[in-house]
């Protein structure tokens, strides 16, 4: 049996107001094809392609979680590229971008106002927003994808739980607390995409409970409740940049026992 790959290309790290790191958005990568998670806030995405050296043509599939700007806008720049590339026939096969069906709405929305006729052509056609609804399993890519709502206290929110074909399961949570109702969905997962605003002992400086995010400590201590094996933390601030992985990683292991990641943009993780 031939080996199955299993990437995570970190696009970026950062949370809506950073400067020194890209906002958060990440590609699953099996070997053949490529999974979008967000898009980062802007055409910061294309530049993250380019210098992660990942194709476009392999990206057939992409998930928007929320309509907040450093999730949001970088799909549009993701539409039209993935457009631009179908018009100019360097392009098989069709995208299809996954969301519930209300950031899916305003994002159609965006494409109709901004697109030029051409691109508008392709939606539908070529470029398929497929709404997925809460509790929702999906074959994407050969992986199981369970989308769930993240009973956001904001915007609506959608995370998912995938199952590569090996077994190893992954959850992206989203960026806000983790909610009781989905304990399921994040007990036992092998690897858990969680936020962490800031540091616990920093907590006064930057209000994270304000934006209803969490510090290290309770993502730290959310993940060994639900008994995770593997806890990745990003959408934090990045006034610790430089230190932020020693720092994050040194207060997670007070309250979480598995291995923790503190990836930096750019970074590739083998799962």
């Amino acid at each position: 049996m031939d080996k199955i790959i299993k990437k995570m290309h970190v696009l970026g790290t950062g949370h809506a107001m950073v400067s020194q790191y890209v906002n958060t958005a990440c590609v699953f990568d099996n070997g053949r094809d490529l999974f979008l998670v967000d898009g980062t806030g802007g055409a910061e995405v294309l530049k993250c392609f380019a210098k992660m050296n990942l194709d476009w043509r392999r990206l057939h599939h992409g998930f928007l979680s929320h309509e907040h700007t450093d999730h949001f806008l970088g799909m549009i720049w993701v539409l039209r590229t993935i457009g631009e590339l179908i018009i100019a026939g360097m392009y098989e096969g069709n995208f299809y971008l996954y969301g519930h069906a209300e950031v899916l709405a305003k994002a159609a929305q965006v494409c109709a106002m901004l697109f030029k006729p051409q691109g508008k052509a392709l939606m539908g056609k070529r470029i398929i927003f497929v709404a997925v609804e809460d509790g929702q399993t999906v074959e994407i890519c050969s992986n199981k994808f369970t989308f769930f709502d993240i009973c956001s206290k904001k915007a609506k929110q959608f995370g998912f739980r995938m199952k590569w074909q090996d077994g190893t399961s992954v959850v992206f949570a989203g960026d806000e607390p983790l909610h009781e109702r989905n304990a399921e969905l994040y007990r036992c997962a092998d690897w858990l995409l969680v936020e962490a605003f800031c540091l616990y002992r920093d907590k006064e400086l930057y209000n994270p409970y304000q934006y209803y995010h969490n510090t290290v400590k309770e993502s730290s201590l959310a993940a060994q409740k639900y008994s995770v094996k593997n806890l990745l933390l990003w959408h934090t601030e990045d006034d610790t940049c430089g230190a932020r992985r020693n720092l994050y990683t040194a207060e997670a292991a007070q309250y979480f026992g598995g291995k923790i990641f503190v990836p930096e943009d750019g970074e590739v993780i083998d799962m």
